[in-house]
């Protein structure tokens, strides 16, 4: 996903000399091209993100697009306040991407995993927040986050994603996707952790399970009529997500589908509310979440009576 992301950044950046961007003492072997194309649109501000995120906005309100680009949990949580205040209160045209969105950078210690980033976002008034599932994806967000008007949170993986989509989908903010239509159950998913998902989909189908999976790119706004209609066919329903089952999609969906007064069975899968003390590479730290395809597969099987 970060190579698709800089990939596209590049090509904007080409047509469009308003595109500014911003990091904290990241980038190495990243962001050499970029810098070299650009050097007076490429800001290197040092570990600093607060002021990386004060910088972003006021080149906003001086008529930039500015994106400011970090490890997810130093894009989201060091600069909160910032982001709340000089961001999303004055609705700046800033892009904040966070790299390694869960726990992508795992093998760097608890203080780089990330897992708590939307559920700190997402009462943020003006903010729209985008999770896509794979490179394609990527690319697609990325061209829709710079066009909008308005703060944008892109929460990446960060290296090494498979491709999920064959071919490019239609992708509109605030809309989700029904990428394989099955019966009963449906597992909503975002993020790279949706490569997963998919392993889980062809486990289960060997145990006589066929579930509809349905990728949600945009996180907020969500796509509360997608959510009713799925709930409408489905009695079972799954959320599965790299992020804390507090506060993210899976509360999310949990809120919409209470105003609905929907009586659809639901579960939420990700990272329960406690720490694991230990360090790891994503995959190794997936299994610890029970994040890993077979462990997905249970839950569902174990929660569903079809």
């Amino acid at each position: 996903m970060r190579q698709a992301f800089v990939r596209t950044i590049e090509k904007l950046a080409e047509k469009d000399k308003r595109l500014v961007l911003l990091t904290a003492d990241l980038g190495f072997t990243v962001f050499e091209n970029f810098r070299r194309k650009f050097p007076d649109r490429f800001f290197n501000v040092g570990v600093a993100e607060s002021n990386m995120v004060g910088m972003a906005a006021g080149m906003a309100l001086s008529g930039l697009i500015p994106v400011a680009y970090s490890i997810a949990t130093f894009a989201s949580m060091r600069p909160f306040e910032f982001i709340r205040n000089d961001v999303c209160f004055q609705n700046a045209n800033v892009k904040i991407v966070g790299v390694g969105g869960g726990l992508g950078y795992g093998s760097a210690g608890f203080s780089h995993t990330n897992y708590e980033d939307l559920s700190l976002l997402r009462p943020l008034p003006n903010l729209t927040i985008l999770s896509p599932v794979d490179p394609v994806e990527t690319e697609i967000l990325t061209r829709l986050a710079i066009k909008h008007t308005g703060p944008v949170y892109l929460r990446l993986g960060k290296v090494g994603e498979p491709a999920i989509h064959l071919k490019k989908p239609k992708i509109s903010l605030g809309k989700g996707l029904v990428f394989k239509p099955g019966k009963q159950i449906a597992v909503f998913s975002t993020g790279s952790i949706t490569a997963n998902v998919m392993k889980a989909v062809k486990i289960l189908q060997t145990r006589r399970l066929d579930p509809t999976v349905i990728i949600m790119p945009t996180i907020k706004p969500l796509d509360k009529a997608l959510i009713k209609k799925i709930a409408g066919t489905h009695p079972y329903i799954f959320s599965v997500e790299e992020h804390s089952i507090i506060g993210g999609l899976g509360s999310a969906i949990a809120e919409a589908l209470s105003e609905l007064n929907s009586k659809v069975n639901f579960k939420r899968i990700g990272i329960n509310d406690s720490y694991y003390k230990t360090v790891g590479n994503q995959d190794f730290l997936r299994h610890r979440y029970g994040l890993m395809p077979d462990q997905i597969a249970v839950v569902v099987k174990q929660s569903s009576i079809v």
